[in-house]
């Protein structure tokens, strides 16, 4: 919620400054008047994210696993095809550094209580951006879709589980991502600030080979759920 709170307070502190320049003026320049009206354009996002994990459980667990997330951050590229005068079809390949903390209740050793799961994520996201009318030189807009996920940092090979300190993942994924921002056409090129939340579709665990786990043996299913805060340069 924090970072939600930020990313709202940027966009209050853009639309100032954006004021101050004209942007939202009542009579403004328009800027990059045609830039919408190609067919295919690219552009690359840099942001941050912070990823959860959505655990559910096979019995009521008198062992409860907390998670802490931290800030990691993204790169990747944009390709727009335009389909429509509101709708665009968006691929937004990407690089993704998370990490999550899990801590077990019912352990009397911190190595055994607490996993530290890092995760390189590339994620491959097919979207459908719905855009308003453009006001100025402002347009704000929709965007959802799916997306396929390989975790580069899954330890989906080893033979090793959580007896010996390691967590294993699946590394494949697929999730579906719903957001909203905003489009900034500025004198030389659009810039466009968005949210985006992202939600596991499948159980990406990995049981340990001991079906009794104290680490895995009562989770129905562990899934990512994440929010992307991107700042995207066309």
């Amino acid at each position: 919620m924090k970072k939600l709170f930020y990313f709202f307070l940027l966009l209050l502190s853009l639309s100032s400054q954006a004021q101050t320049t004209g942007l939202f003026s009542k009579d403004p320049i328009i800027n990059l008047e045609n830039f919408d009206k190609q067919r295919i354009y690219f552009g690359f996002f840099l942001g941050f994210n912070t990823y959860d994990f959505k655990i559910d459980y096979l019995n009521t667990p008198n062992k409860d696993i907390a998670v802490t997330s931290t800030t990691g951050f993204n790169v990747g590229i944009v390709g727009d095809l335009r389909l429509q005068e509101y709708i665009n079809l968006r691929f937004e390949p990407g690089l993704y550094y998370a990490q999550r903390n899990l801590t077990y209740s019912g352990f009397t050793k911190q190595l055994d209580a607490e996993r530290e799961i890092r995760s390189t994520y590339i994620d491959f996201p097919l979207l459908l951006k719905f855009s308003s009318k453009r006001v100025g030189n402002v347009r704000p807009y929709l965007v959802g879709g799916v997306s396929a996920t390989l975790n580069l940092a899954s330890n989906s090979k080893s033979i090793d589980d959580n007896y010996q300190q390691r967590f294993r993942l699946k590394p494949w994924t697929q999730n579906y991502e719903l957001g909203f921002g905003v489009d900034l056409y500025l004198e030389y090129f659009k810039f466009s600030p968005s949210i985006r939340g992202v939600f596991g579709l499948n159980d990406e665990l990995i049981r340990d080979n001991n079906p009794d786990s104290p680490w895995t043996g009562n989770i129905g299913s562990m899934k990512s759920r994440g929010v992307f805060v991107n700042f995207t340069f066309h």
